[in-house]
């Protein structure tokens, strides 16, 4: 594939019409997310995919991990209990445990269960600049959970968004939504603050024939949150950023039976409380050298009791409160004009304390410190190489090392071969490491035990290797990025039944489960995604990925379904349209094979989604006003992770003022 490409590029017509490579460079978008360094998609060293204003606008979502529909190889679900989950190329569960998440360069992963709690993360989808989504993985870079993705989300600086706004959305399933924005400052000083109120019910409540004797099911949630953001130029050549958000949630979740019929154990409403602190320091010291430093501090907290049915009352606690405290060293140099490098490290600190799922009243914690380097050599003006590699010591798992090497090879200008290998590797968070999930009665004695600590894990490993293409087509204002990959994970890390043996006479169920470094896994395959805006009014994104499982573990569960835990074909399409007069239509469409979503999941039957947006912008006493009515799943009803999960078609409308 790779030899026919640069055959068909190579021949003299196509190099005539392809202009300097400047020329594209100035077309394609600019990331930052891969290596640290700023540089065009096409000389990025692994596959990149991103999500514009444009992109976010014309999707109609709200929900921010709905956008990663958007990507190539991505599976997105709403699992329950007002909990997101995403998957890239399989292995998802109810956990997205193989990503790195970051937030202006602020991770937000639970170091609990690894997972994100997008519905309490104090952010709005407004104050979203874009998202650079590095398809790959990329721990030479980001650390330990850069498994095998990361996704960067970059929010508006307060010079963006000057003065007022105010953006509400009203619809079906009890659809609310509410955000205010002010901007202000001036000269060297700029601040913006927002808050919101958002509503939602997920799903349809009426599900007979699913263990819900009396045919409800429910999810719903209310979120409030307020962040600020100040940028602080202190001189010339300096500047300061500082950011708080505050959130709190009333989560309500599950069967609306009574407390004596419920089996389920899981608490039928939960309060939930984020909040962080970042501040960050950025020098430009030369022509050839600039660094920044930033220090951030994350909480989350959860908090739920109910009495459920379990041979007799149990108490559910759900009391759960994690932290992450973190100080960042990050230096970009430009050594000549042909090299350049960055390099830097961090220091961060992790809480959990979880009385029931650790069976224990104490606060765990852990250190973790991390070192990285990354150098980018132009030894031609056709090739590009660049090398760089991790080393971190974690508190589980000691010290690792993940480097990565990639060489850009321009065919002609504006076409671009890129080859890359990377090893990675992703520490054991600390439900896995430590968990201890117990319930106990009323009385205080114990009920039964879910899971055990394990015996000490190793972390697990992958190497990745892969080809990419990046063309643009200036005159047809064509982008297309074809990526084949090849990866193979040691020590996967789930779920196997433990070796425990109760008290005589107990009433525990010896049915108890411990995470264990259980085998291999590989997969591989090719994504596609493409970008055409040949006119100014349309605006086409479109993506399709084929992925191929195969799993090697001691347990043959995980052997039959890991394989079918990727959608074998995963493709969606975005296209957008001006009509003139302010007006504009948007259509989505999504198709996902069936998946298996581990562990807490189902068997979810493949599916397809379709969206529609008509909107119009027009000027109003000195306000920008804009209208929009949204239609999601126009087609017919379908799963997400659980087959009680049943989305169904539904209709919003939104108005928006900035002034």
């Amino acid at each position: 594939m790779v030899l026919l490409l640069g055959g068909l590029l190579a021949r003299p017509e196509w190099a005539v019409a392809a202009g300097t490579e400047s020329d594209f460079l100035d077309d394609l978008p600019v990331v930052l997310s891969a290596s640290r360094l700023s540089q065009p998609v096409s000389e990025a060293p692994a596959a990149v995919t991103v999500i514009d204003q444009a992109m976010i606008r014309a999707s109609g979502f709200r929900d921010i991990p709905e956008l990663l529909r958007l990507v190539p190889g991505f599976s997105v679900a709403y699992t329950g209990d007002n909990t997101w989950t995403a998957g890239y190329h399989g292995l998802a569960d109810a956990y997205s445990r193989r990503f790195q998440v970051l937030v202006d360069g602020r991770s937000i992963y639970s170091p609990h269960y690894g997972t994100v709690y997008w519905t309490d993360l104090p952010l709005t989808i407004d104050d979203i600049e874009r998202i650079e989504v590095v398809r790959g993985p990329n721990a030479a870079i980001h650390g330990a959970n850069a498994f095998v993705a990361v996704i960067n989300i970059i929010t508006k600086t307060a010079a963006q968004v000057p003065g007022e706004y105010i953006s509400l959305q009203a619809g079906e399933q009890a659809m609310r939504g509410l955000t205010v924005r002010h901007g202000g400052g001036d000269g060297g000083v700029r601040y913006r603050v927002s808050a919101s109120a958002q509503q939602r019910d997920r799903f349809e409540k009426n599900i007979v024939g699913e263990g819900f004797d009396d045919g409800s099911y429910f999810e719903a949630s209310k979120t409030y949150f307020v962040n600020g953001r100040l940028d602080w130029q202190l001189s010339p050549d300096s500047d300061v950023m500082v950011q708080f958000g505050l959130s709190q949630g009333d989560w309500k979740a599950g069967s609306r039976q009574p407390a004596s019929a419920r089996s389920t154990l899981q608490p039928i409403e939960q309060d939930s409380r984020a909040l962080y602190l970042q501040l960050a320091y950025h020098k430009v010291e030369s022509e050839r050298r600039e660094w920044r430093v930033q220090a951030y501090h994350t909480q989350n907290r959860f908090d739920a009791d109910a009495v459920a049915s379990l041979g007799g009352p149990v108490v559910v606690d759900q009391y759960l409160s994690q932290s992450r405290s973190n100080i960042e060293l990050q230096v970009n140099e430009q050594w000549a004009p042909s090299l350049r490098a960055v390099w830097g490290g961090e220091v961060r600190q992790e809480t959990v304390k979880s009385p029931q799922n650790y069976n224990s009243g104490e606060t765990l914690s852990g250190e973790l410190a991390r070192a990285f380097g990354n150098l980018e050599w132009r030894a031609h003006e056709r090739l590009l190489l660049q090398g760089g590699a991790m080393l971190e010591h974690h508190y589980f798992t000691g010290t690792d090392i993940s480097p990565r090497v990639a060489a850009n090879f321009t065919l002609v200008p504006g076409h671009v071969i890129r080859l890359g290998v990377s090893r990675a590797y992703r520490s054991p968070t600390f439900f896995e490491e430590e968990g201890n999930q117990v319930y106990l009665r009323d009385t205080g004695a114990l009920a039964d035990v879910f899971t055990v600590p394990s015996d000490g894990l190793k972390p697990e490993r992958i190497l990745s290797r892969e080809i990419g293409y990046v063309g643009y087509w200036r005159p047809a204002r064509l982008e297309l990025d074809i990526r084949l990959f090849k990866d193979k994970i040691d020590d996967f890390i789930g779920q196997q039944k433990a070796d425990y043996a109760p008290d005589p006479g107990s009433i525990i169920s010896g049915n108890e489960f411990q995470y264990q470094n259980l085998g291999s896994v590989r997969s591989h395959g090719g994504e596609l995604q493409l970008r055409w805006q040949p006119t100014a009014a349309l605006d086409v994104s479109a993506h399709y990925a084929r992925v191929y499982l195969r799993a090697d573990t001691s347990r043959q569960n995980y052997n039959v379904d890991i394989p079918q835990s990727a959608p074998r074909n995963n493709w969606g399409l975005l296209a957008s349209y001006r009509l003139g007069g302010g007006w504009e239509t948007s259509l989505g469409v999504w198709r996902t094979d069936a998946v298996i979503w581990l562990t807490e999941g189902d068997i979810t039957r493949a599916y397809t989604r379709a969206d529609a947006r008509l909107a119009r912008r027009w000027k109003w006493q000195g306000r920008d006003v804009e209208a929009a009515v949204v239609g999601q799943n126009l087609g017919d009803d379908y799963e997400e992770f659980r087959s009680t999960n049943i989305f169904s078609r539904r209709v919003y409308g939104s108005l928006s003022l900035a002034w």
